[in-house]
């Protein structure tokens, strides 16, 4: 599948960098130091591998495979053990010298075990396996194999064990489709499999694709985010604490059915983006990668620099060769294997400092960024991701950083001393629609620090803006609609059970702070499963603290398709909303400009890819007529979007029959201006028509 071959890269140009960003001459010094480092690290992989291409395929090398003679070969990488072993099913579990893996160079063992008599594999697909890891104390201790296609966990024991996935080629499953092409700005649909069913259960690929993919669709987003894929011991983690890097999750189904929901997504021109998660590791020893030689190093670094105190997991060595290879050949198994288009990187602000980002405000100042605090060693990996992903997969691959800090160039590309990501996420947004919630009566919402917080964003670097994410939903949080509506949303939200001031006012502003952060906060956008139509109450995986109780992890869709309640106003509107990006393509116009924020009014204005108007009135009860909006381009517009329509659950104030024709002076410094009748908590988009 890898459309490209990675070279040594060039010399880096900042002069684009400097021509963007004045103030980073400051720092030319140490943005060459980075690049630096990357580039020596590139020629030492060329030097001693071949190529970056043959160095991240380790997952063809290492792990326990079935040759075409049907031997098994494995190779595990393992340099602090003084032995190592294959058990399972096909020795009944016994520790043998015959299944004993052989050392060689660089602390890697390897193991063939020849065909049977009849020229049958001697480990059957499915069969259960593990790794002895025998320690300096004579002590044997069990091990699951990192580079593990399954992992499965018995009904009656809570660890992970391997399951030799091998299927028949009759049962191999067979893409299809190919990697979409995006025409039209990156809309994201944040989705976890296991939550997606209304039934008190984890759901299943299968479910999903059957289900959940046909309402991505049908809603308009164009991208999909996975979460918890990459195999977790620990449910309730969200994915968080991965243990086996290379499978995916079989408590929603197995690695064909999952190749299935991303081979259907294709199918409807939908992209696939895997959130994962290198950025630390389980701290499990029996069935993740902690102590897996028996020492506490290998995959990570030993002592403090190897901890994360407030995670309690596991820190890895990204200097170490064989951790490199290991997680850059598991980005690209999941783009190889599984047809990913993609990955949106956890942890980044984690990776990026040595202080992980903990207890550090930061104010912006670019000594915070290119100062000691930084950490080279996982600046550079995530350069090297990038590098090797952008150059092999260039025709479709997408790379987001979840990274709150704002560090520079860290969305730019690798020649101009930056870190090669696409996009960032625009961590600062929630925070603010939660505290102006939270904290705010609706006549004292500083609009001010809305917008201000909206369009605070490097210039050039993109940013995926989006109201809430999955941290919101998360129980010791709150929903955007619980903030809103909170317990009324139990007792009124049938169309039978009567008007309610605060579901309606909740209704009104959940469309109106969804609409203004999709159409002033990025370049992309994303949305958290089930959140578009206000899913109600928070998200809560079953634990002991809940009595392992489904209740709160799951995603009831029934209530926006009842027709009985308002649920449907808001998928509606969501729909709505997403189709009009669609057709007008406002997320690839990076300009924006915001003619009016006016405090007293509550009123925001602002203009979006030439031809579109977008007016927010958030004032709880002052309607405004014959409003004095500025626009720039003179001509007829006419209404695309109202949030106070009837099918959005609105009052039918305003009449789509009116068409607005610019008059040719100016007017809150746009050349032009149009007279409107925006009512209030209501939100319009208006498009020039002629």
């Amino acid at each position: 599948m890898a459309q490209g071959e990675c070279t040594i890269p060039p010399k880096p140009d900042l002069e684009q960098t400097f021509k963007l960003d004045g103030y980073l001459r400051n720092y030319e010094t140490e943005i060459k130091r980075r690049y630096d480092c990357f580039y020596d690290l590139v020629q030492k992989i060329e030097k001693n591998e071949g190529s970056i291409e043959k160095f991240t395929r380790g997952y063809e090398i290492f792990g326990i495979h079935r040759q075409q003679d049907n031997a098994i070969h494995a190779m595990e990488w393992a340099p602090g053990a003084a032995g190592v072993y294959l058990r399972g099913d096909f020795n009944n579990w016994q520790f043998e010298e015959k299944y004993a893996f052989k050392k060689g160079d660089f602390g890697r063992w390897t193991l063939t075990i020849p065909a049977n008599d009849d020229g049958s594999c001697p480990i059957k697909h499915n069969s259960k396996l593990k790794l002895g890891m025998k320690l300096h104390n004579g002590n044997i201790v069990d091990r699951i194999c990192p580079w593990a296609k399954m992992v499965g966990r018995p009904a009656t024991v809570p660890i992970f064990e391997q399951i030799f996935w091998d299927p028949p080629m009759e049962e191999v499953y067979k893409f299809k489709h190919p990697h979409p092409q995006l025409g039209a700005g990156l809309k994201i649909y944040e989705s976890h499999v296991g939550i997606a069913s209304w039934e008190g259960k984890v759901a299943s690929y299968k479910q999903f694709t059957q289900n959940v993919i046909p309402r991505i669709a049908d809603l308009g987003y164009n991208a999909i985010q996975l979460m918890a894929i990459m195999e977790h011991a620990y449910y309730a983690s969200f994915g968080y604490q991965v243990t086996s890097f290379y499978a995916a999750s079989s408590r929603y189904g197995t690695p064909e059915e999952l190749k299935e929901l991303v081979d259907t997504a294709h199918q409807y021109g939908i992209v696939v983006l895997l959130d994962v998660v290198h950025s630390h590791a389980s701290k499990n020893t029996v069935d993740g990668l902690n102590q897996f030689d028996g020492t506490n190093s290998c995959y990570f670094h030993d002592g403090g620099r190897g901890t994360h105190d407030l995670w309690d997991s596991r820190l890895f060595n990204y200097t170490e060769w064989e951790v490199l290879r290991f997680l850059l050949s598991n980005l690209r198994w999941w783009i190889e294997e599984y047809h990913f288009d993609g990955f949106r990187f956890d942890g980044v602000t984690s990776m990026l400092y040595h202080s992980h980002g903990m207890g550090h405000g930061f104010s912006g100042h670019y000594d915070e960024y290119f100062g000691l605090n930084t950490d080279t060693d996982s600046l550079v990996y995530l350069m090297i991701s990038n590098y090797m992903l952008h150059t092999l997969y260039s025709k479709f691959i997408i790379t987001v950083a979840e990274e709150v800090s704002g560090m520079p160039l860290l969305c730019r590309p690798l020649i101009e001393g930056g870190a090669g990501f696409d996009y960032r996420l625009a961590m600062a947004i929630p925070d603010v629609w939660i505290k102006t919630l939270k904290h705010s009566s609706d006549e004292e919402w500083n609009l001010d620090n809305i917008v201000h917080t909206l369009v605070n964003r490097r210039y050039a670097e993109k940013c995926i803006a989006y109201a809430e994410s999955h941290d919101q939903a998360l129980v010791g949080d709150k929903t955007i609609a619980f903030w809103l509506m909170d317990k009324e949303m139990y007792t009124h939200m049938s169309l039978i059970s009567g008007d309610n001031i605060i579901i309606d006012r909740g209704i009104a502003l959940h469309k109106m702070i969804r609409l203004i952060t999709i159409g002033l906060g990025g370049e992309a956008y994303l949305n958290f499963i089930g959140n578009e139509f206000g899913h109600p109450e928070w998200l809560d995986f079953p634990r002991i603290g809940n009595n392992e109780s489904f209740h709160y992890a799951r995603r009831q869709f029934h209530l926006a398709d009842d027709k009985l309640l308002r649920y449907q106003f808001l998928n509606n509107f969501d729909r709505a909303m997403i189709h009009l990006e669609t057709k007008y393509n406002w997320l690839l116009h990076h300009q924006n400009y915001v003619s009016l924020k006016n405090q007293g009014d509550m009123v925001v204005v602002f203009e979006r890819a030439d031809m579109l108007v977008f007016i927010f009135n958030f004032h709880p009860s002052k309607s405004y007529t014959d409003y004095k909006i500025g626009v720039q381009v003179p001509g007829t517009y006419e209404v695309v979007l109202d949030s106070d329509a009837e099918e959005f659950g609105g009052h039918k104030r305003i009449d789509h029959s009116v068409k607005f024709l610019t008059f040719p002076e100016p007017w809150c410094n746009r050349d032009n201006h149009i007279f409107v009748y925006i009512p209030c908590r209501t939100a319009i988009v208006l498009a020039k028509t002629a």
